[in-house]
């Protein structure tokens, strides 16, 4: 269960879509609301400090919104004492559909960055944060070892990249986790031949690889997928 003090954050921050319609405002109210992964994001510390976040796959913008919302709660004095201080992030995102993106910029109005374009082959600017939440399984493993050797080249030294995945090892929340996978994308007008997946140990061996020092977080609290999240600290 998401603590009271981030549900009433979380419905803030979905308001900021209400502009961009029914189907807007509720997936980012379903979305804030029930992964476990952005009430981490905020209490945690990762993102507490002022950095340049890139985030890739970012949809219509929910972790942007929701610093955004954070910052804005905390100048209203309403941010709880016991949460690190919201940063002055500056956030870009990149996303594959050009709905999602005009979304994100209408939640936003200039806050945060928006592109439209493929993690694949989209060039990544400099920063010290990479976010990618449930995004890399979509592509083959080849262009998820690409993705993620720029991604080590973009961040700051000792720059972060925080990374969910599932995890192929996970037994039935994995299986489950890839059909709500091909429903999902299917009813958004795509079809998945295939999801490129690995175990944990087979993300943290390439990341290792590719010079991170990995810590590993199990990451569907109140799901029945198997998510993990991989917090990756690019070595010295």
């Amino acid at each position: 269960m998401r603590s009271p003090e981030y549900q009433q954050l979380s419905v803030a921050t979905a308001r900021r879509y209400l502009p961009g319609g029914r189907f807007a405002h509720g997936f980012a109210r379903g979305k804030l609301s029930n992964d476990p992964v952005f009430e981490y994001l905020l209490t945690s510390g990762l993102l507490s400090e002022d950095q340049r976040i890139l985030d890739l796959g970012c949809g219509q913008g929910l972790l942007a919104a929701l610093l955004v919302q954070a910052r804005a709660a905390a100048s209203e004095g309403s941010w709880p004492a016991h949460w690190p201080a919201p940063s002055a992030a500056a956030v870009h995102g990149i996303e594959l559909m050009a709905s999602d993106v005009a979304r994100a910029e209408a939640a936003l109005a200039g806050q945060a960055s928006f592109e439209t374009g493929n993690i694949a082959d989209t060039a990544f600017a400099p920063c010290d944060t990479v976010v990618i939440l449930d995004v890399l399984h979509y592509l083959p493993y080849k262009q998820q070892d690409d993705v993620l050797r720029r991604v080590h080249a973009a961040l700051s030294a000792q720059g972060k990249l925080v990374l969910r995945i599932g995890d192929a090892d996970g037994g039935f929340g994995f299986r489950w986790s890839n059909w709500v996978d091909h429903v999902v994308t299917w009813c958004r007008g795509h079809r998945l031949p295939r999801l490129y997946c690995r175990s944990v140990a087979q993300w943290q061996q390439l990341l290792e690889q590719l010079g991170f020092t990995v810590e590993i977080k199990p990451m569907s609290e109140g799901t029945m997928f198997a998510n993990v999240l991989l917090l990756a600290r690019k070595q010295a």
